[in-house]
């Protein structure tokens, strides 16, 4: 193993960061504070974080084809324009129920962007079960579900050959694969590759390296273990300075650096003192693997 590398690289306290995507056209990385309401783009160079203010918890975040990004935002999939601050409405989900918004989002290979949704929290991980589903925006605009009585829709990513969907419902302690045809987008056969251990917690964002190796930040387990999903073993743990890592994803020139984004929502004063860089953004180097660029959402 080479020697890895933890850094703080921004501290702006995030309520709950979240869905960090590196943006390789502008050199910098994108991620959101969901209760914050915020999309951040942070640059390495400045060293500085922008911010785009938001009318609702906007829970992640994407690059699109023809310029800017998409986001999800409350029970909307939305267009971002950055320099603008533009945001509008691509179409709404969930309109039958008063008290979910999306939660994790990502986009496949073919371009279609893949999310999901969970009931409003009460408390951090503490909310009303089986309140959401899993959709996919396709780059006609329209929307298909998947499924539903989901608890807290998060981490998802595809194999190399894109024959496997991964997915994580939080409170399943379960990273999930589905059989995937990149066709049609359609997903099946749903089994469990990974029972997240007692110290490891809530599993929540996750990324899949070029050995085809996935990645998982835990959500109170303070790290992001590695995960071999053909044979169901972990096969790495890094752990970090804050409890409440929330995902990961590969970035930097060549994509062989980590970012992992964390929360600090639900932390009393005394935990805070002790975690002052909760909230912040976190690049890990030394990891000796690479990560797969981002896919931008097709439409």
């Amino acid at each position: 193993m080479s020697s890895v590398r933890i850094e703080c690289v921004a501290q702006e306290g995030c309520r709950i960061g979240e869905s960090p995507v590196w943006d390789e056209k502008e050199g910098a990385l994108l991620y959101v504070d969901i209760t914050g309401r915020k999309v951040c783009r942070w640059s390495p160079v400045t060293r500085q974080a922008q911010a785009i203010s938001l009318d609702a918890p906007v829970s992640s975040v994407a690059l699109r084809k023809s310029g800017d990004y998409v986001i999800t935002l409350g029970t909307r999939f939305a267009a971002l324009k950055w320099k603008e601050e533009l945001v509008t409405t691509i179409t709404q989900v969930d309109e039958d129920k008063a008290n979910t918004r999306f939660n994790d989002g990502k986009v496949d290979p073919a371009g279609r962007y893949f999310a999901g949704t969970m009931a409003e929290e009460i408390r951090p991980a503490v909310l009303e079960r089986h309140q959401g589903s899993l959709y996919t925006l396709f780059p006609d605009l329209s929307v298909v579900k998947h499924f539903d009585q989901v608890d807290i829709s998060n981490g998802l990513d595809w194999s190399l050959d894109h024959r496997t969907f991964f997915y994580i419902d939080s409170l399943s302690y379960s990273v999930d694969a589905f059989d995937y045809d990149l066709q049609t987008g359609k997903i099946g056969n749903r089994r469990s590759i990974y029972k997240l251990e007692k110290e490891e917690s809530i599993p929540d964002g996750m990324c899949i390296d070029t050995e085809g190796k996935l990645w998982v930040a835990c959500y109170d387990g303070g790290r992001v273990i590695r995960l071999d999903p053909e044979t169901g073993k972990r096969i790495q743990t890094v752990k970090l300075p804050v409890d409440k890592t929330t995902s990961c994803c590969f970035g930097g020139k060549d994509y062989s650096e980590m970012y992992v984004t964390s929360a600090s929502d639900g932390m009393d004063k005394e935990w805070l003192s002790r975690q002052p860089q909760a909230g912040g953004i976190f690049k890990i180097t030394g990891l000796g693997v690479k990560g797969v660029p981002p896919y931008p959402f097709a439409g």
